[in-house]
């Protein structure tokens, strides 16, 4: 299949959920922080960190599967500019610490979280 047809389509699938999260979280904490772009920047994070160390072992991802995946799915899905827009949005409306709260979750936990997935992946890799 075309790689672009694979990431157009990664990218539809990704875009969508990346709006279901969000009205999800919206409905379920409420709107006054922004926590469906804070759940799949987490979680986005955690399966990109996953993926991408199944470059070796038992649990290959093929190159089309690839970009299915991390580059069409996880690219749409994870949302780094409206995070950034809603960090300078949060510092505007409720002051710097929510902000700061903002920018600092998504970072420290979204690298957490990649840690976790590529754990994760050599775990499995090396047979559970």
């Amino acid at each position: 299949m075309n790689r672009y047809l694979l990431i157009a389509i990664g990218a539809a699938l990704g875009a969508n959920a990346r709006y279901l999260v969000g009205v999800w979280a919206s409905g379920r904490f409420g709107a006054d922080f922004p926590y469906g772009t804070f759940l799949v920047n987490i979680l986005g994070s955690f399966v990109l960190g996953f993926l991408l160390s199944l470059g070796t072992g038992r649990l290959q991802l093929s190159p089309q599967a690839r970009l299915l995946l991390a580059v069409g799915f996880l690219g749409a899905f994870t949302t780094f500019s409206s995070y950034a827009v809603e960090s300078l949005n949060l510092w505007r409306d409720a002051g710097i610490w929510r902000s700061l709260l903002n920018i600092f979750g998504n970072n420290l936990v979204g690298l957490l979280a990649a840690v976790l997935g590529r754990a994760l992946a050599e775990w499995l890799q090396q047979g559970g």
